[in-house]
């Protein structure tokens, strides 16, 4: 398990100090508001040090030379971006960012963040897809858009139940270039990595990889378009 600083104490910094530290992972969070600190220390149960996580003081003293990662959750992507610059100083391997303005790409990778996470383009992706792709329960987007990851469900009709993966991926009609890389038979069952004669339910779960441009095909071919 690791090390891992996260610089701000906002619901963001909070929400994932909670998460990361459920996991296992042991967290230190550095904001100059004394109550939010407080609530780190009382109601999660991390560690939680006052004072400005831009400061070197205070970075050394949370421990930032020993971290394996940080995590940028500031109010400003400026301070956002002092933060990745000092982190880069003390040797952190794996430095994540939550970036708001999109002209800040490019300081933050030239000052070494390895993630750089848009939250505002993060919303604006779920709102769309959700209106343009109802029938998908969720769509990741990979390589700045270039591959898509489906999570789909099967309904009862829906054209490849009862068919094996190597049935599914064999007909001409599958988009080429797709593939069926996740399954969950049931909603209570563990995710598995699905093999050609795996065959797939009526109300289970695939996970689909595929190209932006064939994301509609793929849902027509499933038989899940209205």
């Amino acid at each position: 398990m690791m090390y891992i600083l996260i610089g701000g104490a906002g619901m963001t910094g909070l929400a994932l100090a909670n998460t990361l530290l459920n996991i296992g992972h042991t967290i230190a969070i550095v904001d100059p508001d004394p109550l939010a600190c407080q609530y780190a220390r009382e109601k999660i149960g991390v560690m939680a040090f006052e004072g400005s996580a831009v400061n070197t003081t205070t970075l050394i003293e949370a421990g930032i030379r020993k971290a394996d990662a940080v995590i940028g959750a500031l109010r400003e992507d400026a301070l956002n971006l002092a933060f990745v610059t000092l982190s880069k100083h003390y040797g952190v391997a794996q430095i994540i960012v939550r970036m708001s303005d999109r002209d800040f790409a490019e300081p933050y990778q030239l000052a070494g963040a390895t993630h750089i996470i848009s939250t505002t383009q993060l919303a604006i992706n779920r709102i769309i897809n959700a209106i343009e792709y109802p029938q998908v329960d969720a769509m990741m987007h990979f390589e700045q858009g270039q591959v898509e990851v489906l999570k789909l469900s099967l309904p009862q009709d829906c054209y490849i139940v009862g068919h094996t993966v190597a049935e599914i991926a064999q007909d001409e009609r599958f988009p080429e270039g797709t593939l069926i890389i996740g399954y969950q038979a049931h909603a209570h069952e563990d995710l598995i990595i699905p093999n050609g004669s795996t065959i797939l339910e009526s109300g289970s779960n695939i996970l689909a990889v595929t190209k932006p441009d064939l994301v509609r095909d793929v849902i027509t071919f499933l038989g899940l378009c209205s």
